[in-house]
């Protein structure tokens, strides 16, 4: 068998060659922080000194200290910096998700620590992604995760976990970016409130004909609605089977009250799908910035 494939610029190996000790790691982490230019947290100043033997930035303007993760998602952090670096690698390579049972074997931590920074990574996923909203042309529908329901209700009475979608495509429907949020229920104030929070007024939004999609879209979008058939919304209803397939098959269940994370980790991974190898830099940065 002669096919050949393309060689990975970035492996295991080459960050733990690259990272070697605390200090690179820590200047790295800095760089990501503030790849824009050093600002103050604190009061916005622009200046700042080194204090060396700590491995921290002063502040001239209020003197505060400022570590590289201080005030981030990794704020207090006891786990080593080159573990977060390696751990962001491994969870944004593996394109179906990263159980924290996976995690902790191959970093060789405890479970309860491979748990707590997935979960971090989760958190600052989540508030990348509400950054954004989607516009152009956008398909809209409903889903429902959660364990198996034999012998219950099925449909909208269902007693899963109620989610709504939103994807943006392009003239040609082709799928650009994705937001999915779980709800209480499906009436039409609850709709309404996801539309406004995830897609740009004026935007297109075709759905079916559900009657609660139908007041709470009028006002604010030009919304086209008809009766479903087979075919109609196929890449909406694509990415909610792959976004199933993630829960399911990587993750086999979820508590629902951290549904949102697990929906945000699937949206930014999509989302960003673009970014290759980069994506575990855009995911520290996030866990940073």
């Amino acid at each position: 068998m002669n096919r050949k494939f393309p060689k990975s610029k970035t492996t295991v190996t080459s960050l733990f060659e690259k990272f070697s000790d605390e200090k690179t790691c820590r200047d790295f982490l800095y760089e990501v922080r503030f790849a824009k230019g050093f600002v103050c947290p604190h009061c916005g100043d622009s200046r700042f000194g080194r204090i060396e033997t700590r491995g921290l930035y002063r502040c001239k303007g209020c003197r505060k200290q400022i570590s590289p993760t201080s005030g981030t998602f990794m704020n207090g952090t006891h786990i080593k910096l080159r573990l977060w670096i390696i751990a962001a690698y491994l969870f944004m390579t593996d394109k179906g998700g990263m159980s924290a049972v996976n995690l902790m074997r191959k970093l060789g931590v405890t479970y309860k620590t491979a748990w707590y920074m997935l979960h971090r990574f989760r958190k600052a996923m989540k508030t990348r992604e509400e950054r954004y909203v989607l516009d152009g042309i956008v398909e809209f529908d409903d889903a429902y995760v959660g364990g198996s329901t034999h012998g219950k209700k099925r449909g909208r009475g269902t007693e899963k976990t109620k989610v709504m979608v939103a994807l943006s495509v392009s003239e040609n429907h082709k799928p650009r970016y994705v937001k999915m949020v779980s709800v209480p229920n499906l009436k039409g104030v609850t709709v309404g409130k996801f539309a406004e929070k995830c897609v740009a007024m004026g935007s297109i939004i075709e759905s079916d004909n559900a009657s609660s999609y139908k007041k709470p879209l009028a006002d604010k979008y030009f919304h086209h609605f008809k009766t479903y058939e087979v075919g109609d919304l196929k890449e909406l209803h694509i990415m909610i089977s792959n976004m199933k397939r993630m829960i399911n098959g990587t993750y086999f269940s979820i508590s629902p009250k951290h549904t949102d994370l697990y929906l945000a980790e699937f949206c930014y991974r999509f989302n960003r799908r673009a970014a290759g190898e980069l994506n575990y830099q855009n995911l520290l940065a996030a866990m940073v910035q």
